[in-house]
């Protein structure tokens, strides 16, 4: 056992990523000092995190929810105040790993923050890699602080190119559930409700990150993800469908020999993993009983009812700014199918059409993401209203 815990920052703590992780921090006592904690809004529970954890730092990125943390915070908690907050929390001197899990595009400030300062950054958030991989791996290698992968299916990918020797990978194959469409081909996907989209069928996940899971948008995302994460050119990326979520991702390489790594649906494993990372511990996670799981299920997907991936493929390849018009649109539409002002398969034309009406700044520099991020956002309320 490690004579000194591992210092740990957590971004979006009061979420399904951040609490998981701190039930994984729970399940390994003396392995880690959680040191920071940080939410969007919800005041209370964060605020019962760090009394249950002894966290001396919180911060709140919304800046009326940190007016009302400071009067409910106890004495001695320091509560920091929207996205400086969060960078502040990043670069705690003490602080040895950052697991970010906020949503969007908030976290990229303070994982560029941490990247700069040597501290590695266990990344859950898809967007940060989707609309700046550049700039975060370019930071990574610079500083020599790693980029740990929370996703089960890129943790997968990293686990099967361990110890393997570079240029020796022919494809990437993430593995997507489906959601509960994909082996549905009846259903019409105009008409899906929003309760029929929050149904997935294995995994225990956010309304937004569900709905995305739903048209496949996540997978998209992911294929921008691992490009950037592990050096692969796009057309050796691909997606296969596996609606027992047992296989997480797998790597061929070029004699013909395919790995994969295979556990239990459950986040811990990945967010473990990135945690201790080389280190591989008993935490009492469940145990994967191949024998009585019994068939593996494996298949195409229809991209003709899933655009989502195209749009991810074409979006990657304009390369510049257009990743962030991707990111961005599909955030607000999934948003308005959420409040019931837009279709289903409203999610996916909204992005197209506000891809279509963007031309890509190419080599874009923190401010200029920015700025394609807000315009994307404006573009797709617009369009929506409309």
């Amino acid at each position: 056992m490690s004579a000194t815990p591992k210092n740990l920052v957590i971004l979006g703590s009061t979420g399904s990523i951040g609490e998981s992780a701190l039930r994984v921090v729970a399940s390994l006592p003396g392995r880690f000092r959680v040191i920071g904690l940080a939410a969007e809004k919800n005041v209370e529970r964060l605020l019962e995190q760090a009394r249950v954890f002894a966290v001396e730092h919180v911060a709140v990125a919304d800046p009326q929810a940190a007016q009302r943390a400071q009067r409910l915070a106890p004495s001695g908690l320091k509560i920091l105040a929207g996205p400086t907050g969060l960078e502040q929390l990043a670069t705690l001197p003490e602080a040895d790993i950052v697991l970010v899990a906020v949503v969007g595009l908030a976290g990229l400030g303070a994982v560029l923050a941490a990247l700069r300062q040597g501290k590695d950054v266990a990344l859950a958030t898809k967007e940060v890699l989707v609309a700046a991989g550049s700039k975060v791996m370019q930071e990574s290698r610079l500083s020599g602080a790693r980029i740990l992968p929370v996703d089960s299916e890129h943790s997968a990918i990293f686990q099967c190119l361990a110890g393997q020797q570079e240029g020796q990978v022919r494809r990437l194959i993430l593995t997507a559930s489906g959601g509960p469409f994909a082996h549905n081909p009846r259903i019409n996907l105009d008409k899906v409700t929003v309760a029929e989209a929050l149904k997935h069928p294995r995994w225990n996940m956010g309304r937004k990150v569900t709905v995305d899971s739903a048209t496949m948008m996540n997978k998209g995302l992911e294929i921008i993800e691992a490009h950037w994460l592990f050096g692969v050119p796009l057309d050796r990326i691909e997606v296969l469908l596996h609606p027992e979520s047992i296989v997480h991702s797998l790597i061929e390489f070029y004699d013909g020999n395919i790995l994969a790594q295979l556990s239990v649906s459950d986040m811990r494993f990945a967010i473990q993993l990135a945690l201790t990372w080389p280190e591989r511990l008993d935490s009492g996670l469940p145990q994967l009983d191949l024998a009585r799981l019994g068939a593996l299920h494996f298949a195409a997907p229809d991209e003709t009812r899933f655009p989502g991936l195209a749009l991810a493929r074409a979006a990657a390849r304009a390369g510049g700014t257009m990743p962030v018009i991707l990111n961005a649109a599909n955030e607000v539409a999934v948003q308005e199918f959420l409040n019931g002002a837009l279709s289903f398969s409203g999610i996916w034309r909204t992005v197209e059409q506000v891809m279509l009406r963007h031309t890509a700044l190419a080599d874009p520099d923190l401010p200029d993401i920015l700025a394609a991020d807000r315009w994307a956002r404006a573009e797709a309320a617009s369009l929506i209203k409309e």
